[in-house]
């Protein structure tokens, strides 16, 4: 049903009435009345709650020189008017100093009146997030999400997306509505339980950080394209049914991770269908009597989650080898010219260079291929090898390695290769100092990935400042390290980072940001300049990396390049000259054959 009603500037307290249609019958039901502003109500329900004072204060002045031109709707009740639609009107003009406002009366249902308010609102631009989720979560108890989207002109996503922001509980929300967190943040956190909710926000304390809500988002979601079971198995864990089907799959709940991105936020449950997948093999192995390998090196064989793997192994009857015991052949994938550009892209190589690491890939694939094609006939029998952690497994060839008495006598293997339990006290000491040497240098690993992830999550690349000395000395090294060859490294910067011999990695970078020149950045950024052009079908005309070396090469070069250009230019006003000559010729022909 459309209403339409023109208003003047200068409206007195007379009714206007206005055509409507009901079920194709037009009757005159709807009247434009002005009424006082003293007798008008905002309705205490109104699912809006906040208003930009900015914005309203500009209606207000709107207001004050052409009048409302548009009524707000308001229903009556116990003597006075209750704003249905048009709340920030009726505000705006008593800012603006009016006596009266048009209004259109008309007669709701209390549940009907709420509806109307909410998809009002909704079709503004600026309703508030939270606000939004909330008053979608009302329609959800009514229509379906397809119907809401239909209704709103969203998309299903959209909704589904407010649906579960709706969840939030109200100390997130509150980090919502003031802007620190993002909306796609907060439909992650709402993935969760409000008491897993609760908790996240008192680990994360009073100040919001979004990195710390990130990592414990991420600590606590599966990714189920790498889950070692079947996702679609609905026998598995019989009460859980099928991970596809699962409302706590983000892929169910409107495409929070991607679209399709099958994600779990349930880690209980993907934990018990975990476990029960990794006795569901161990079962397998035992009656077809397969080799299940761990992946897990005799070096790491006495770590304590390794040990526990190993035991229920054991356990279960199966006799443990580990990969220092076998030898595995796995199906080879067949290279080709888009993985080997992607494995040698920090390389300068040609293409030609790229076709020969390419001959070269497919070649050992060959090879590869027809020992595994010919396993069982060369001893292999078949295994399966898990990750002692996410229990991901594939079928393999196996082969267990025999082991001469020398090399199982107690102390003629290498350490690294030997149980603690077989090594003198003075081995294990070194053993356990060099294991914390390795987790040192995971934990290294692991500190810097979250730093820079933090980083990146952060505002820093839109930084206006210039860049300081840290950060050229950083551009710096990362340009020598990743782009600057061996033959360059000699030729041009042999004296980069001085004398290093007696230095450690950290000891390199202090050293060089203390002797750190601007020169040694503007040297490097000239190499990159000359090495980042294109060849071959890009020139300085058609390409822009080119075009913009060309023409700031003008400003050192100009007469050798002038020199190059008026080589060229000779060469070409030859040729046109000849073409010009070949063409009068044949115009000439052509004349002759049609007289």
């Amino acid at each position: 049903m459309t209403t339409k009603a023109s208003t003047t500037k200068k409206r007195s307290r007379t009714k206007v009435a206005a055509k409507k249609e009901v079920n194709g019958k037009k009757t005159s039901a709807l009247q434009i009345q002005n009424l006082p502003l003293g007798k008008i109500k905002p309705d205490l329900e109104q699912p809006r709650k906040t208003f930009n004072e900015d914005a309203l204060k500009q209606l207000s002045e709107s207001i004050e020189k052409h009048g409302v031109l548009q009524p707000i709707t308001v229903r009556q009740l116990n003597g006075h008017y209750i704003i249905v639609m048009g709340e920030r009107r009726y505000r705006a003009s008593k800012l603006a100093g009016k006596k009266t406002i048009p209004c259109i009366v008309r007669t709701y249902k209390d549940d009907d009146v709420l509806e109307i308010q909410i998809i009002e609102n909704l079709q503004r631009q600026d309703v508030e997030p939270t606000e939004e989720a909330e008053a979608i979560a009302f329609l959800s108890e009514k229509y379906a999400p397809a119907e809401i989207a239909k209704r709103l002109g969203r998309t299903d996503n959209f909704i589904r997306q407010r649906l579960k922001l709706a969840g939030l509980i109200e100390g997130f929300k509150h980090f919502v509505r003031n802007g620190e967190m993002t909306i796609s943040l907060g439909v992650g956190v709402a993935l969760f339980e409000p008491e897993e909710q609760q908790m996240m926000l008192e680990t994360m304390g009073e100040d919001f950080n979004a990195h710390q809500i990130n990592r414990m988002i991420k600590d606590q979601t599966y990714d189920l394209e790498k889950a070692s079971f079947d996702v679609a198995d609905k026998k598995l864990v019989p009460k859980a049914g099928s991970c596809v089907e699962c409302p706590f799959n983000a892929a169910n709940q409107g495409n929070l991770f991607g679209e399709g991105k099958m994600v779990c936020t349930k880690s209980a449950c993907f934990e018990t269908k975990k476990s029960k997948s990794f006795l569901n093999l161990i079962k397998k192995s035992k009656k077809e009597n397969i080799l299940l390998i761990p992946e897990i090196r005799q070096y790491w064989a006495d770590d304590e989650n390794n040990q526990l793997i190993i035991s229920q192994l054991e356990k279960n009857g199966l006799k443990v080898y580990l990969l220092d015991d076998v030898e595995i052949l796995e199906n080879p994938i067949e290279p080709t010219i888009e993985g080997i550009k992607i494995e040698y892209q920090h390389y300068d190589y040609s293409e030609d260079e790229l076709k020969t690491e390419l001959d070269e890939a497919m070649h050992n694939y060959k090879e590869a291929l027809e020992k595994f094609n010919s396993a069982k006939e060369d001893g292999f029998v078949d295994g399966v090898i898990f990750h002692p952690e996410t229990y991901r497994n594939k079928e393999v060839f196996v082969t267990i390695i025999e082991k001469s008495k020398n090399d199982s006598t107690e102390y003629s293997a290498p350490l690294a290769n030997r149980k603690m339990a077989d090594c003198t006290p003075e081995e294990q000491i070194v053993k356990i100092n060099e294991r914390e040497i390795r987790k040192k240098q995971i934990e290294n690993n692991k500190q810097f990935e979250e730093v820079v992830q933090m980083i990146r999550e952060t505002k820093y690349i839109d930084t206006k400042k210039t860049l300081s000395t840290d950060e050229m000395s950083a551009f710096s090294i990362s340009l020598f390290e990743n782009n600057v060859d061996y033959m360059s490294q000699q030729k041009y910067f042999s004296k980069f980072l001085g004398d290093t011999s007696k230095m450690t990695k950290v000891e390199m970078v202090d050293n060089f940001k203390k002797k750190f020149k601007k020169e040694i950045f503007h040297k490097l950024i000239r190499y990159m300049l000359t090495k980042q052009v294109h060849f071959g079908e890009s020139n300085h005309v058609n390409n822009l990396t080119n075009i913009s070396f060309y023409n700031a090469m003008q400003g050192y070069y100009k007469s050798k390049i002038a020199s190059i250009e008026k080589e060229y230019a000779e060469k070409r006003d030859k040729r046109e000259a000849r073409l010009k000559e070949r063409i009068t010729v044949l115009e000439k022909q052509i004349k002759e054959l049609n007289d």
